[in-house]
């Protein structure tokens, strides 16, 4: 035959090997596939067969096929009525070489070689010795198996063609699809026929020993052993092979029988624990049904049932460890010091439910673990963020593959007690999909009322909660279903002021980093006046996560110079830190020189701390439009819509242009445009700018002010309050206007803050003009003295790209 290129439709193959000259029939369920087919039987019904190296892959590359196939004819294809399924028989014409693949969609298409026989020089006689060879071993092959019919041994005994011979055993036989390649790709008949006879002599061996292990099994089995028919088999092919003694079933069922007695548990649990033992006792050696029973015996036997921690019940003894351990924080640290007196009194109390919330960087986190050591009960930390699914909260059925337990009684694995600390961090972070809603998944878990008989899908036996003190942390309430929100006792840490930090800074960060470094106290030295340097300049945040990480660069630069020679010891004072740590990431905000127009300074809050948001309107005349830009939200664009209507019905008393809506435009700008911002809390600081602006009457410049703005002008509370009072101290305001319903929220406020600032709390947006608004012809061209504010604290620039509400 001659070489010949054709391009043809291309079958992957799995597990199966056409042979030229045979008819073979199969299933076809792939869709490139079936396309495939149905343009080889629009053509001329011929089709390329190639089989793929691996089985599993449904859309096989160039590398994952043979390269060599077999050219077939399509006999005939039936599509199976109600499926997917076609199947098809094909008569295989000739070997074939893969040149190239030219398609892929929407089926493949490859261009192809044909690969004839390659004749040998051999004797005739050894020949017919060889295909006689063959067709023995074919027979004992069809006689041992018994799978092989009459008609099939008696296609082949009149062949003296030895590539026939060779590709209609292979054909017949059980080989594995790599084996059968091997036959098609050998292009010289004797040779094949050569490797065909090794194959099938190395099958005719494994055949034997089976048949002889099946014998050898009846023959060890008596008639009350016939249950354990397939355990025995094991034995006597781990005999065959040399291998070790597999363990015995009856003291493995003991030993379980034993450690489940043991553990002393309720009769309910300890009922469904004997009855799975029964069931793996009944289950045949290495079944997939005991691998399942095994596991789930061996956690429930590993889960701390008994084990419990002695609770601390020394107040003083629990105060200093959580003073040791963190600066500030005292409602929190109150709480805790509350919670192990009534554990002191009422022994027989049950666990609670503690929600820690505040900005990154706070110490969250870190006070859980604190609180673990002040109570002496283990820590079991569970990181919820970005858990989607539910069974990742109560687990997945133990039917399933690779079934484990949720992520609750994995933490009380971790505890190994009953009665941890459980912190579940992030929970704000809780994400829900077609997988279910995982914050549903943990109602029962944080209820104390029903948790004692928490039930996790994989166990499906109760686990008692109720004496582990569950305490979860999150950056914001908003995010948390009601009804989770609900089980919880909310605490909120704010932001560290200046001062705080610089306090945090002395005793906790340069210590740590100090010894992180290998330096000591004489090694490296910083001054008070360095540390607030780093903080007001290098830093911008509600916590000290990246004042740490600025420590811990100047610990570095001190450890080179110090490993260099140059230096013995490394002092920081203020003025060295630039040279340090390189130029100030952050500048000081210098404020407004003088009083202006239609300029005031608002007040906001952001996941990093509050800020001075800078409110400008500005009035030209038109045609009655409000322009709103800053990036603003819904709801802070409604604020300033609410603001304007207000104005419209106070014209006469302010002494504005009743007609400013139809003949001026006013155009209200909150600057950093590129920062979203939203909240209602701006209402207030917008209602002045603009009145301020159509009015002509300039704002003073050390006035901020927050608040919310009804249509009739009164003012509404907010929230957020100690962030915005730090930042308006920063920037060096005198008097901050804040709702009337916020000054019982005065109490929550640093002292140093609330002597620095004066606070005038109004319900109304009249009560205040005069003392946001500069009502006099003549104004000051020059800044007025500023109040003191913090030593050396510097104003902290907005964050960016930081959500700001207002």
């Amino acid at each position: 035959m001659q070489n010949t290129t054709k391009t043809l439709p291309l079958l992957a193959l799995r597990g199966i090997t056409v042979f030229p000259g045979m008819m073979l029939n199969f299933d076809v369920e792939r869709p490139m596939s079936v396309a495939a087919l149905n343009q080889a039987l629009e053509s001329d019904q011929e089709i390329y067969l190639v089989t793929q190296r691996e089985i599993g892959k449904d859309e096989p590359a160039d590398e994952d096929l043979f390269p060599i196939g077999t050219i077939c004819t399509v006999k005939q294809m039936l599509k199976v009525p109600g499926m997917s399924v076609v199947k098809v028989l094909v008569e295989g014409v000739s070997r074939a070489r893969t040149l190239e693949i030219t398609q892929r969609a929407p089926y493949i298409v490859a261009q192809v070689e044909a690969a004839p026989d390659i004749p040998e020089k051999r004797t005739f006689a050894k020949t017919q010795a060889l295909i006689r060879n063959a067709l023995d071993l074919f027979d004992d092959y069809a006689s041992v198996t018994g799978s092989i019919a009459t008609e099939t041994l008696i296609g082949v005994l009149d062949s003296e063609d030895p590539g026939f011979v060779a590709d209609y055993i292979t054909q017949n036989i059980y080989l594995k699809h790599t084996d059968k390649q091997l036959v098609l790709e050998q292009p010289r008949p004797v040779r094949r026929l050569e490797l065909i006879i090794k194959l099938l002599s190395r099958e005719m061996e494994i055949l034997n020993i089976e048949q002889q292990i099946a014998e050898d099994t009846r023959g060890e089995m008596s008639k009350s052993q016939r249950d354990y028919y397939l355990r025995e088999q094991l034995k006597v092919i781990q005999r065959e092979l040399g291998g070790d003694r597999i363990e015995d079933g009856p003291e493995e069922m003991e030993a379980y029988h034993e450690k489940i007695l043991a553990l002393s548990l309720a009769p309910e649990i300890e009922e469904k624990l004997l009855k799975e033992l029964s069931r793996l006792a009944k289950q045949p050696f290495g079944s997939s049904e005991s691998s399942v029973l095994r596991t789930y015996l061996d956690i429930c036997i590993d889960l701390p049932w008994n084990e419990r921690t002695k609770n601390v019940t020394d107040i003083n003894k629990a105060r200093k460890c959580l003073d040791d351990d963190h600066f500030g924080l005292e409602k929190i640290k109150q709480r805790i010091i509350e919670f192990i007196a009534v554990r002191q009194l009422s022994p027989d109390m049950k666990g609670g439910v503690l929600c820690l919330v505040g900005p990154p960087g706070v110490g969250k986190t870190s006070i859980a673990i604190s609180v673990a050591r002040a109570t002496n009960r283990k820590l079991a930390h569970i990181s919820l963020g970005g858990v989607h699914d539910e069974a990742e909260i109560r687990g997945h059925r133990k039917t399933y593959v690779g079934a484990m337990p949720g992520r609750i009684i994995a933490g009380l694995q971790q505890a190994k007690s009953m009665n941890p600390v459980m912190v579940l961090d992030e929970i704000d972070k809780l994400a829900s999909d077609y997988r279910g809603d995982p914050a549903s998944a943990l109602l029962e878990a944080l209820d104390i009322a029903q948790n004692n008989a928490f039930r996790d899908n994989f166990l499906e036996i109760p686990v008692d909660l109720s004496d582990v003190l569950f305490i979860t942390t999150a950056n914001s309430t908003d995010t948390i279903p009601r009804a989770l929100l609900d089980r919880m006792e909310v605490i909120e840490l704010t932001s560290y002021t200046d001062e705080e930090k610089l306090q945090i800074a002395k005793n906790y960060l340069v210590p740590k980093q100090r010894k992180k470094h290998g330096l000591t106290a004489s090694q490296l030295k910083i001054s008070d006046e360095a540390l607030r340097e780093i903080i007001s300049d290098y830093t911008r945040e509600s916590g000290v996560r990246l004042l740490e990480r600025e420590i811990a660069s100047a610990c570095r630069k001190a450890a080179l110079k110090i490993a260099e020679g140059s230096k013995r010891s490394v002092t920081i004072r203020a003025g060295d830190v630039t040279e340090i740590l390189g130029t100030q990431k952050f500048k000081r905000d210098k404020g407004f020189v003088r009083d202006e127009i239609g300029l005031v300074h608002g007040l906001a809050w952001t996941s990093v701390g509050g800020e001075v948001l800078d409110v400008e309107a500005s009035c030209m005349d038109g045609t009655g439009k409000l322009e709103l830009t800053g990036n603003l939200g819904d709801v802070m664009k409604e604020s300033a819509k609410a603001a304007v209507s207000y104005i419209r019905t106070r014209c006469n008393i302010l002494g504005i242009d009743p007609e400013f809506y139809k003949n001026k435009d006013i155009h209200i700008h909150f600057p950093e445009g590129a920062v979203p911002k939203d909240g209602p809390s701006a209402g207030m600081a917008i209602c002045i700018a603009v009145i301020s602006e159509l009015s002509g009457t300039p704002v003073r410049r050390d006035v901020a002010m927050t608040g919310e703005i009804s249509l009739r002008g009164r003012i509404m509370p907010i929230g957020g309050l100690k962030e915005k009072t730090m930042a308006a101290l920063r920037a060096g305001i005198h008097t901050v206007i804040i709702p009337e319903d916020n000054e019982r929220d005065l109490d929550e406020i640093d002292p140093m803050v609330r002597s620095s600032l004066n606070f005038i709390a109004t319900d109304h947006i009249d009560k205040i003009l005069d003392v946001a608004l500069i009502r006099t012809a003549q104004h000051s061209e020059e800044p007025k003295p500023h109040k003191p504010i913090l030593p050396d604290s510097g104003i902290l620039p907005r964050p960016n790209k930081q959500q700001v509400r207002t």
